[in-house]
């Protein structure tokens, strides 16, 4: 335990930035292996625009995280928080730890990225991509990453997660976000079965379908149990999906200037 903790809690960035990048290597030669679509694009033009977006995201990344050392100082000096108010085994901890944060900084944020209008005009940049791939997962406008990040937080002060615990959920949250998004076919009979605890690869295709009601399903980003309990939950042919959202201008999914100005087009419908 002392050694998991030292670890996560030591963990350089530069650690953190091979992980990002050996995660997206790896899919990256699964996409060109097992493809689900053959995509007809500029796929340079199309993965530098998103990864664009992954560098917004970073720069929010390490300025939330300097500012937030404090946070995890108090929550382990002050004792604030459940997990800090129960004794439990270790692996009880990290469990619940990851779980509550990939229920409640994922699964319930996005699905308010859905339902609450301002919030879907920032998440639109993210659905707005026409040929999904991994690197999807990483488009994010600034706007969407940041409100992230504040129910990230707000989620380790309530339950009082530590460091390690919270660097060890980020960690797993890049491997699931470049699979789940990467354009790879699995096979039904590997892919169904692990949609009964996790989001596969398929399983969040539906949610990148350009309309309803699939665009409203499938919001979890680790466990579908989530989606399970709450009836968001879709599975089907994926040969029906069509990538984007009906509310943008496809021609201008590669549009920097446009996708960052999403937030504030007046002539983007949002009912």
């Amino acid at each position: 335990m002392e050694q998991f903790i030292s670890y996560f809690e030591e963990l350089p960035a530069l650690y953190k930035l091979i992980w990002v990048v050996a995660c997206l290597a790896l899919v990256w030669i699964l996409e060109l292996v097992i493809p689900l679509v053959q995509h007809q694009y500029n796929k340079i033009k199309h993965d530098g625009i998103n990864l664009v977006f992954l560098s917004m995201s970073m720069v929010i990344n390490v300025l939330v995280g300097v500012a937030t050392v404090g946070v995890f100082y108090w929550i382990s000096t002050s004792k604030v928080g459940l997990l800090q108010w129960v004794e439990l085994p270790f692996w009880a901890e990290l469990l619940i730890a990851v779980m509550a944060l990939d229920f409640i900084a994922q699964y319930v944020a996005h699905y308010l990225l859905h339902r609450v209008r301002w919030m879907w005009k920032f998440h639109l940049v993210h659905h707005s991509d026409t040929k999904v791939d991994a690197t999807t997962g990483t488009r994010h406008h600034p706007g969407d990453y940041f409100i992230r990040e504040l129910f990230s937080i707000g989620t380790v002060i309530i339950f009082g997660i530590p460091l390690a615990f919270y660097v060890f959920y980020r960690i797993c949250t890049v491997f699931f976000t470049y699979v789940t998004h990467a354009n790879i076919e699995l096979p039904k009979w590997i892919d169904k079965p692990l949609s009964l605890v996790f989001i596969t690869p398929n399983v969040h295709k539906f949610h990148h379908h350009y309309e309803r009601p699939w665009t409203d399903t499938n919001f979890g980003n680790i466990f579908s149990i989530w989606d399970r309990l709450f009836g968001t939950f879709v599975y089907d042919d994926t040969k029906k999906i069509q990538y984007g959202v009906d509310v943008t201008d496809p021609s201008k999914d590669e549009d920097l200037r446009y996708q960052l100005g999403l937030p504030l087009n007046k002539n983007i419908k949002t009912d």
